[in-house]
């Protein structure tokens, strides 16, 4: 009599976004490739496509859960533990991180969470042995969630909370700490007006003019995406475009232009733009934006240190520079920042910004405005290179912003007259609908 062949049994609802949660955070954590990498563009998960919308939802929400969260975790799980994380089982630490995630800040029954975590480490070979461990620290966490004290300054690595300190001190720095600690809403930068707009995707204006609102789903799902109606775009990076003022007609070059955000803004705005970014693939992409958003500008891939106008091109009326940096400003957007970065990599990125100002400069004509603009929370990558490059080059000369030019929030702009926001910028009663990401821009004007 012929075996019959078992139908391989269906896998358990939740396990595999769980699965590729862990997967993506010891990318982050262990191998060091961005979060954004790993979920989308060549180095993305291959377990993704197989993800319904929801699961994957899921997936990308505990991942920056535990990212966010990373120093209370590690905290909190190592006061279950007698000998710390199993050194001969590295997936067991991030199993607890994910289980204690879900436990402590996520919409999940504790029975799941800790169910689905034992399932987690019976499935890995190593990790298998420690699936009694998994599940009595999980019980822990649970039973003692109502006992437990959350300091928010351990979710930052100590360098960063140094830094901050010493530059904005103690308390804005808990405060920007504790922000970071948040999911953020989805900023809208929209074509038409904005208060149309924020009933329409059920959000808010914000007195900058960007529309925030919460984003539930995917946002191809929103009113106005496929007309092309509106971009993602952070509220404090729709700032620096907007200090050019008047740009219609104008010819403007914008260096490191992708993802394209700003690359729009001057786009409607009816400059006559060039995109220049070293990378042909995000150029691609700021291209498919701009189809759906029916704009155009002229892109280059090209480093912008290398990049050569034609011999007979004048210099441009204008340039705008978003200069690579360690984006310390956008920790609460992108939660691996933090722990993909260290120290030594400010004064590495201080040195290419020297060199890509003076190449604005040199692409700047006399009487153009040039905007130098970093999402980075660190003097050394802004106030600090405005003021060298002045003391260098005495061609630049600043152009103070004015309240006006931020929509009357003089609490944006530096005491030097250059725009500083923080994410602790435009609080809100509720966590999620307020700040902003942390940028520094200066205009400056080439005499």
């Amino acid at each position: 009599m012929p075996r019959q062949r078992l139908s391989p049994q269906p896998e358990v609802p939740g396990l595999a976004a769980r699965r590729i949660a862990a997967d993506i955070l010891d990318g982050v954590l262990r191998r060091k490739i961005a979060l954004d990498e790993q979920l989308s563009g060549k180095a993305a998960h291959p377990g993704l496509p197989s993800l319904a919308d929801r699961d994957r939802a899921l997936m990308r929400r505990l991942a920056a859960t535990v990212l966010r969260r990373l120093g209370t975790l590690r905290h909190l799980v190592l006061g279950f533990l007698d000998k710390g994380f199993p050194t001969d089982a590295p997936r067991i630490e991030t199993i607890l991180l994910v289980g204690a995630a879900q436990i402590l800040w996520l919409d999940v029954p504790d029975h799941a969470a800790v169910d689905l975590s034992v399932r987690l480490a019976q499935a890995d070979r190593r990790a298998s042995r420690y699936a009694g461990l998994v599940n009595a620290v999980l019980r822990r966490v649970a039973q003692s969630r109502s006992t437990l004290k959350i300091d928010v300054s351990r979710d930052t690595p100590d360098w960063l909370m140094a830094r901050w300190r010493k530059t904005y001190g103690n308390e804005i720095t808990r405060a920007i700490a504790a922000m970071n600690g948040e999911e953020p809403a989805l900023d809208l930068t929209v074509k038409g007006e904005a208060e149309r707009w924020a009933d329409k995707v059920h959000g808010r204006a914000l007195p900058t003019g960007t529309v925030r609102t919460l984003a539930h789903g995917s946002i191809t799902l929103l009113p106005g995406f496929h007309e092309g109606a509106w971009w993602v775009q952070d509220a404090a990076a729709a700032l620096p475009a907007r200090l050019f003022g008047d740009i219609k007609g104008k010819r403007v070059a914008d260096l490191c232009a992708a993802p394209g955000g700003k690359t729009a803004q001057l786009a409607l705005g009816g400059a006559h733009v060039t995109a220049v970014d070293r990378s042909a693939q995000r150029l691609a992409r700021l291209s498919e934006n701009f189809t759906r958003l029916g704009l155009k500008a002229e892109t280059v891939a090209a480093d912008a240190l290398e990049w050569q106008v034609g011999s007979d091109a004048e210099p441009f009326d204008a340039v705008l520079l978003d200069a690579p940096c360690s984006s310390t400003g956008t920790i609460r957007r992108h939660p691996d920042v933090p722990w993909l970065k260290g120290e030594a990599d400010i004064a590495v990125l201080t040195s290419l910004q020297t060199r890509l100002l003076d190449k604005a400069v040199a692409l700047t004509k006399p009487g153009g405005i040039l905007i130098y603009c970093v999402c980075s929370l660190e003097p050394e990558e802004g106030e600090q290179q405005i003021e060298e490059l002045l003391r260098r080059d005495p061609r630049m000369k600043r152009q103070p912003i004015k309240p006006e030019d931020v929509a009357g929030r003089a609490e944006l702009i530096s005491p030097s007259g250059d725009l500083r926001t923080l994410p602790v910028h435009l609080p809100d009663p509720e966590p999620r609908l307020g700040g902003v990401d942390g940028f520094f821009a200066a205009r400056l004007l080439r005499s």
